[in-house]
């Protein structure tokens, strides 16, 4: 076949010399990517081999390296090669090289029927390829003709080898079309084909795995091919003669996982549920498969009663509601239900002795959302039948959880470990899920036998046993609202009765309390019988995580509950922080759990309990403040500062009626007298700027006592107005001595909440003015090192256009160089600062008319902000981020028309910009929708999206299909 007639444009092709693929360097470079040890060198030659396989020379050397005389690493590249020209480049063959085409890769596909595997592979992909661009007009019954050629009986390679290369044939042809490339129309019509084409294949499969003679790797063959051809949505009914066969093939342990993946892909097909008559055929099949998984679970073959398991799972979670439809027919799949719940409760413990169970949790879900999805009258038929089965459900997972001998669990690995804590998440969300259809009924249930088996003289209970029990409660309290449910103050007068020597079991005790502290909060008479408990697991190591986040949990929804045991519960908490047991992240949730503890008590109390607390940490803090910086007391002071900060976040005496930013925030009256927080801060503000007067250049630190304050802002609001000045002042000196974003996020918190008060309009000004000399200094400089900044100093921009534009009306202000900045900032490769440019310029270009110097800027400089938006949609930016771009021409079209009409058009005009692939057409197309679009942004940012793709090449190519 002649290849000369193909396009040079061969992507790849350009970047080395033609010359240079030939069969001797292909050989060369494929010798130096398999044997070569340098891995530069194997580098280089893997990117030259990848242009070689694209270049119009592949048509040349393919067929060479396919020669009987080169080894089969070598074959294989030219196979692949192969492969690559037909899919890919379809387009450059020459309609009359069809027929010579095909004939070649037919001669070389029977030549390596006895030859190596992988490389016959490989060949038939290739030809699977060129028939898939073929049909249905140019090779109209492909699949026909593959077969008829390959049962030929002239051929020189024995029926077997014949056999196992047809049957490779079909098995890609199916894999291959769900890969390509076609366009969706042919996509369409080649499916159309396939499906009239499997009445040439079935037959000969169903010959063949029923004829006694078949060797076994032809039967496998057989059951791989099937299960590649289901999914192509060939209808179940036929199916139906292969899908026996392949039931009565998992007695052949040799084809067992073979016929296991045909049947589960047969019956998982989505068009399948239509076919219901051949599904309630299935059933039977199913059930008979259950003594030879008795006899596998029996012999401890995890294989086998993984693969039978996923077969009933198949058809029970696919299928239940048109199986359920079936009334008459409910007690087969009564019977299909038992089968999976004895799979869910399949002996030994997961992941150790069995894999099996996890398969059949998701089924549980559906069945239940099928049943509760029915008219009232066939639900409550269901919901006779099937309640008792969800109860036997509760018990079996619950017996699943239970972890194993502690001897055991020591030997468990940590992967084994995770895997099991991972499979308990999964029971948790199954019981919760439950109780939708079980109800109050089920949490009685579960105390029924909690309080049996805690109350029971005659045997003596597993810790185990009590411990699922109370991790069934724990799940469905967490989620499910149990305020009203008339068991949880039995269950609360049972916990201090369990015996608890065992750290999963103490951890499940704790976590069970947390989840009912809003029933307390209710119920506060109860308090005291679980809180010595969380108090006295505060000291245990073992119980860190469940212990402090039970007490937060207490103290947040019981915190006016909790005064009289105020004391108790700072003395401990002391005591544990003072004795180090908890990790870092530990000791911060512990301080949040004070500040909700402490919001609750009057200001004095509040004021004497915050001095015992944080007395030894603020004399730490000073002792570390006239050290020398090093590493470790660099960790102690970040430690002491988060400290606070916890604290600060949630110590709260006063209500407020709403925390989002950008809402007005109010608050309810607030008791007489200073805020305790703001107090302490005063108190030890000096310390603190001595603390960053040795630490400015450590972001870290500037990052720990930023947070300090940010947090203080956040939760006091107004309460924080006399700290401002002083905070103002002390941000001005850090920001002037060393940028850092933190600070400027700082300041965009004080601008949000102080800025429009005239109060505290002053100092917030002073401090907004400094940070924008400093920052605007710092862009002469090169801005490029610090993406953080820039970030954060658009967004202050962008917060005090919002909630204060007048800021941008000081005649100190270079409102000009601001906007020059912002427009670099659209250039920067970091998606975050280019976001918070694009949100400056969306708050700015509405204030045209409103704020004189900015109408001024935008007027001037508007041209340059266009031509950087255009510059980004034409390719120099991420397609992630087009709608920020679009959001920037939309305010521009609403409040600049007039300049945009002029801008636009002069914008467009140079060719080749803002892409050299747009023709002058199509950018005059863009200006005229975007101009005529000033109320619909959402299609605004859909022209945008359709104008990058055109600049970039990418219209109508695979690459827009998740865009």
């Amino acid at each position: 076949m002649d290849r000369r007639e193909e396009q040079p444009g061969a992507a790849g092709a350009a970047a080395a010399p033609a010359v240079d693929f030939t069969v001797e360097n292909v050989e060369k470079a494929l010798h130096q990517l398999y044997y070569d040890p340098n891995i530069e060198n194997k580098n280089l030659a893997q990117k030259w081999l990848m242009q070689a396989q694209v270049s119009p020379q592949a048509w040349h050397f393919s067929w060479q390296l396919l020669q009987p005389d080169k080894v089969p690493e070598i074959q294989y590249f030219g196979a692949s090669a192969l492969h690559i020209k037909i899919s890919r480049y379809w387009s450059d063959i020459p309609t009359d090289q069809y027929e010579s085409l095909k004939a070649q890769l037919f001669t070389q596909i029977t030549r390596f029927a006895s030859g190596s595997k992988i490389v016959l592979t490989r060949l038939c992909v290739a030809l699977a390829s060129l028939a898939l661009s073929m049909m249905p007009d140019a090779w109209p019954c492909a699949v026909a003709d593959m077969v008829r050629l390959f049962q030929a009986e002239d051929s020189p390679v024995d029926g077997q080898g014949r056999c196992l290369a047809l049957l490779e044939l079909l098995t890609v042809l199916p894999e291959e079309f769900q890969t390509s490339r076609l366009p969706q129309y042919r996509k369409g019509l080649v499916r159309a084909s396939l499906a009239v084409e499997c009445g040439a294949v079935f037959p000969l499969l169903e010959q063949l795995l029923q004829q006694p003679s078949s060797p076994s790797c032809v039967r496998q063959k057989v059951l791989k091919c099937f299960s590649s051809w289901v999914q192509l949505e060939v209808p179940l009914q036929d199916c139906e003669a292969l899908i026996q066969a392949a039931f009565a093939a998992l007695q052949d342990s040799e084809l067992f996982d073979s016929s296991v993946e045909a049947i589960v892909n047969a019956i998982s097909q989505p068009d399948a549920q239509r076919y219901v008559n051949t599904l309630l055929k299935l059933i039977p099949l199913v059930l008979g498969l259950q003594e030879q998984l008795r006899q596998a679970v029996q012999n401890g073959d995890m294989e086998t009663s993984h693969g039978i398991c996923r077969i009933a799972v198949a058809l029970g979670e696919n299928h239940s509601r048109a199986l359920l439809d079936q009334v008459e027919h409910w007690q087969s799949f009564l019977a299909l239900v038992n089968m999976i719940m004895f799979c869910t409760g399949i002996p030994g413990h997961y992941p150790v002795n069995e894999t099996t169970s996890s398969l059949t949790l998701t089924f549980w879900y559906t069945l239940q959302d099928d049943i509760l999805s029915f008219e009232a009258e066939k639900q409550a038929v269901y919901q006779q039948v099937y309640r008792p089965v969800y109860f036997q459900l509760v018990d079996v997972l619950l017996h699943k959880a239970q972890f194993p001998s502690d001897e055991e669990y020591g030997f468990w690995s940590s992967d084994e470990k995770e895997q099991f804590r991972i499979y308990r998440v999964d029971i948790s969300d199954t019981l919760m899920y439950v109780y939708e259809m079980l109800g109050a009924e089920l949490l009685s249930n579960l105390y029924d036998k909690l309080g049996r088996l805690l109350t029971s003289s005659e045997e003596p209970y597993s810790w185990q046993h009590t411990e699922a029990l109370l991790y069934g409660f724990q799940s469905i309290a967490e989620t499910i609202d149990v305020n009203y449910s008339d068991v949880v103050p039995g269950l609360i007068g049972l916990i201090p009765r369990i015996s608890i020597s065992n750290v999963q079991l103490a951890d499940t005790v704790m976590f069970t309390i947390g989840a009912l502290s809003e029933w307390l909060a209710d119920h506060p008479v109860m308090i005291n019988s679980v809180l010595p408990l969380v108090l006295h697991a505060l000291g245990n190591p073992e119980l860190s995580v469940s212990s402090v986040s039970t007490l937060k949990k207490i103290c947040r929804e019981c915190k006016y509950d909790l005064p009289p045991y105020a004391a108790n519960i700072v003395a401990v908490s002391q005591d544990v922080l003072m004795k180090q047991i908890h990790k870092t992240s530990q000791c911060m949730w512990l301080m949040q759990a004070l500040g909700f503890l402490l919001s609750a008590l009057q200001v004095e109390e509040i004021l004497k309990n915050l001095h015992s607390l944080i007395s030894p940490y603020i004399q730490q803090l000073e002792k570390l403040a006239e050290e020398i910086p090093n590493p470790s007391n660099k960790l102690a002071i970040v430690h002491i500062l988060g400290l606070l900060s916890n604290l600060f976040t949630t110590l709260d005496v006063s209500h407020h009626e709403d925390d989002h930013e950008g809402s007005e925030l109010r608050k309810l009256p607030v008791p007489q007298g200073p805020n305790p927080v703001v107090v302490v801060l005063q108190q030890v503000f000096q310390l603190i700027q001595k603390v960053l007067s040795k630490w400015l250049n450590d972001a870290q630190v500037v990052e720990a006592v930023c947070a300090i304050f940010e947090k203080s802002v956040k939760t006091l609001l107004d309460d924080f107005a006399p700290m401002v000045p002083q905070l103002c002042e002390m941000l001005g000196r850090m920001y002037s001595t060393i940028p850092q974003a933190s600070a400027l996020d700082l300041t965009r918190q004080l601008v949000h909440i102080f800025a429009h008060e005239p109060a505290h309009f002053p100092p917030i000004e002073a401090l907004f003015l400094l940070v924008t000399s400093v920052t605007l200094t710092l862009f002469q400089q090169g801005p490029r090192d610090h993406p953080d900044i820039v970030d954060s100093f658009m967004q202050l921009l962008a917060q005090a256009l919002k909630r204060k534009p007048d800021l941008f009306l000081c005649e100190r202000l270079d409102v000009k160089a601001v906007f020059q900045c912002a427009v670099l900032a659209l250039k920067f490769p970091e998606a975050p600062t280019v976001k918070a440019s694009c949100g400056f310029f969306t708050e700015l270009l509405p204030r045209c008319g409103e704020v004189e110097p900015v109408g001024k800027v935008v007027q001037e400089d508007g041209r340059m902000l266009l031509i950087a938006v255009l510059e980004a949609i034409g390719g120099q930016a991420s397609r992630s981020l087009m709608d920020c771009f679009a959001d920037i021409l939309f305010a521009l079209n609403k409040h600049c028309f007039s300049l945009l009409s002029m801008w636009i058009k002069e914008a467009l005009q140079p060719p080749g910009f803002p892409s050299a692939r747009l023709s002058p057409e199509q950018k005059d197309t863009f200006s005229q929708q975007i101009l005529r679009e000033r109320v619909n942004k959402r299609r605004v940012k859909e022209m945008v999206k359709e104008f990058t793709l055109l600049c970039r090449g990418l219209h109508g190519t695979d690459y827009t299909a998740d865009y």
